[in-house]
């Protein structure tokens, strides 16, 4: 009796506009396509009221970079979990056994931008003789094994912030965007995929972690301390360093100083209470931390071209002149 015929085992098509979708997320593709080009960007912006399975739009044998702005997420695989919070970044590899990844519920949005790579777009770009390649890079590279993986979550730091702004609005001619999108794509392998091997490279680079860890801390105790800002003394102690390599620390990462990020704090939360129409010029000054009204009011006028009781009317052009000045 001849041997009934064999059936071929089909790789399951991802469609990630419809997954999305189905759970009321707004997605867009930025960029590229993963089966045709190997590459695709996607943004991604929705707000949670139950747990999301995320790992359903990812496509089999993907590397994918998830370059976390707002809300949170986790992925696993093989008992290994990484937290995607806010202002984080990470990548994975969906291989043989499927990723496990949960996007949770709150009040914050969720806003990423995900990269997927094939597996030969990675190997045409990096082949067998790049060394520090992170070895789960590696492994889809070479296709060792077909093991999925989650990499280290990174804080991310402000250029790679700007750069990540950058994604959702090319500064280029749409004729331009496929050359400027692939060299993106590059250079983001080069940001994240590689792992330091020699003992002065890893310190360095842990170094560099602690730093961006640093200022995000400061920057969150700023937010949350507008009106009664702590002393840059106490601010350091909740940091562990000195108040000197904080402040150096803080304006090599960011391009300015502590005061400078601090008056910029409050004068944006000054226009934002004003735009509200519930306060008055005092109340919001008061608010932001600023005990003298004048001095206040000189400082807005400075950063919006206008007295903050004519803010709220003042009009757009007024507004982007005041900037300009």
């Amino acid at each position: 009796m001849p041997s009934a015929p064999k059936t071929k085992t089909r790789t399951p098509v991802i469609d990630e506009a419809s997954t999305w979708r189905a759970v009321g997320a707004s997605w867009r593709q930025l960029f590229g396509d993963f089966r045709k080009l190997g590459v695709s960007f996607e943004w991604h912006d929705f707000k949670a009221s139950a747990p999301v399975d995320w790992a359903r739009s990812f496509h089999p044998e993907s590397v994918e970079l998830c370059l976390n702005l707002a809300g949170v997420g986790e992925v696993g695989a093989a008992g290994h979990v990484e937290r995607f919070a806010a202002g984080t970044a990470g990548f994975y590899r969906q291989g043989t056994v499927p990723l496990v990844a949960t996007r949770f519920p709150g009040d914050e949005a969720h806003q990423f931008i995900t990269v997927e790579f094939s597996p030969a777009f990675l190997a045409r770009h990096l082949g067998d003789g790049v060394v520090d390649l992170d070895p789960l890079i590696r492994r889809a590279v070479d296709g060792s094994d077909g093991a999925s993986g989650v990499s280290a979550v990174v804080p991310l730091n402000s250029r790679q912030r700007e750069f990540i702004g950058s994604l959702r609005q090319p500064p280029v001619l749409a004729s331009a965007q496929t050359l400027w999108y692939s060299a993106k794509a590059i250079e983001l392998i080069g940001e994240f995929f590689f792992r330091p091997t020699s003992p002065g490279e890893l310190f360095c680079h842990r170094q560099q972690r602690v730093a961006r860890d640093r200022v995000e801390a400061v920057r969150s105790i700023l937010r949350r301390n507008l009106s009664e800002t702590p002393a840059l003394e106490r601010i350091a102690r909740e940091v562990g360093c000195s108040p000197f390599y904080l402040s150096r620390t803080f304006s090599k990462e960011t391009g300015q100083t502590i005061p400078q990020y601090l008056r910029q704090l409050r004068l944006d939360k000054a226009a934002e209470l004003l735009r509200t129409g519930r306060f008055n010029v005092t109340e919001v000054a008061l608010e932001v931390g600023y005990n003298s009204l004048s001095h206040f009011s000189q400082a807005f006028h400075q950063a919006f071209g206008c007295c903050p009781g004519l803010y709220p009317t003042a009009t757009a052009t007024q507004r982007a002149a005041g900037a300009e000045g």
